[in-house]
C-alpha cells in the first residue's frame, strides 16, 4: 500500500483561461523556487486527436456516470474515453486546460491546473447521453505519492487564492 496527496481544485466559470494562466505564471515561479526544474504553463485547447491524448497525460480526469451511457450509446468523437457500457460510465475529455506541469529531481513529472470539461456528453446524433454537472466551471483532481513538503505548499497557494476545493494527504 503507498501513501498519497491528492488535491481538487476548482474554478468558476466566469474566470477566463488568461486569469487561469496568470495566476499559475505565480505558481509557477513557487515552483521554480522551490527547486522543481523544469517547471512551465500550458494554456490549451484540446481541438484535435493529438491534443486530446496528451491531455490523458497531464491528469485530472473526470469520471461521467449515467444510466444513459448504458448499451448501445456511441458517444460522439472527442468526449469520451474508457468509455464502459456496462457500468454506464467513462472518463471526460476536457476542452481547454491551463495547467502546471512541475519535474522534481527525479524527473517525475507532477500536474497542477484547471480543465473545462463539456457540459453535456452526446451521441453520434446530438442526443444528450450524460450531464457532467460542471455547469461550465474549471476543475481538476490529480495526486502525487510524495511526502515532499512543496507539493503542499503549490496546493496551499491554490487554497489561497480560493481555488482548492478538496485535499486529502495520507501522509498527515
Amino acid at each position: 500500500m503507498s501513501l498519497s496527496f491528492y488535491y481538487e481544485f476548482t474554478a468558476p466559470a466566469s474566470t477566463t483561461a488568461e486569469e487561469l494562466e496568470k495566476f499559475l505564471r505565480d505558481v509557477e515561479q513557487l515552483a521554480k523556487s522551490l527547486g522543481f526544474e523544469p517547471a512551465m504553463v500550458l494554456n490549451v485547447p484540446f481541438d484535435t486527436p493529438e491534443r486530446r491524448d496528451f491531455s490523458h497525460r497531464l491528469g485530472g480526469s473526470f469520471t461521467v456516470q449515467d444510466e444513459r451511457l448504458k448499451g448501445a450509446a456511441i458517444p460522439a468523437a472527442g468526449q469520451l474515453r474508457d468509455h464502459d457500457q456496462i457500468a454506464g460510465e467513462g472518463r471526460l475529455i476536457p476542452e481547454h486546460g491551463v495547467v502546471l506541469v512541475v519535474t522534481d529531481e527525479r524527473g517525475c513529472e507532477s500536474c497542477f491546473g484547471f480543465f473545462n470539461f463539456p457540459e453535456q456528453v452526446v451521441d453520434i446524433h446530438d442526443s444528450v447521453l450524460a450531464d457532467t454537472g460542471l455547469d461550465g466551471q474549471w476543475w481538476f483532481r490529480d495526486f502525487v505519492d510524495s511526502p515532499d513538503s512543496r507539493y503542499r505548499e503549490i496546493a496551499a497557494h491554490f487554497q489561497r487564492k480560493g481555488y482548492l476545493s478538496w485535499i486529502k494527504d495520507e501522509f498527515r
